[in-house]
């Protein structure tokens, strides 16, 4: 399993919070970059995790409001600790 670095899902949680900062043209771009979001995901994650995170992304995208949600930190984090095992 591809595990992308903590900086790129950081960059890729801020463009997704940007729409914040434009009032009324941030809905528009959410509608325009949740597949972005949803596929960049997918491609950057693989296997089923990257699948299942990226329709999470892209549904998180386009819903309003929780826009907030860090999916590609909480991804990483997933991803890089998905094996450990505490025992």
């Amino acid at each position: 399993m591809k595990v992308p670095s903590l900086p790129f899902c950081l960059l890729m949680d801020a463009v997704g919070m940007a729409s914040y900062l434009f009032p009324g043209i941030g809905e528009t771009f959410d509608v325009v970059w949740a597949p972005i979001s949803g596929f960049i995901f997918m491609k950057s994650f693989g296997g089923m995790t990257g699948k299942i995170g990226g329709l999470i992304a892209l549904v998180e995208e386009a819903a309003p409001f929780i826009d907030v949600i860090p999916t590609f930190t909480i991804g990483h984090f997933y991803a890089k600790y998905k094996n450990f095992k505490n025992y």
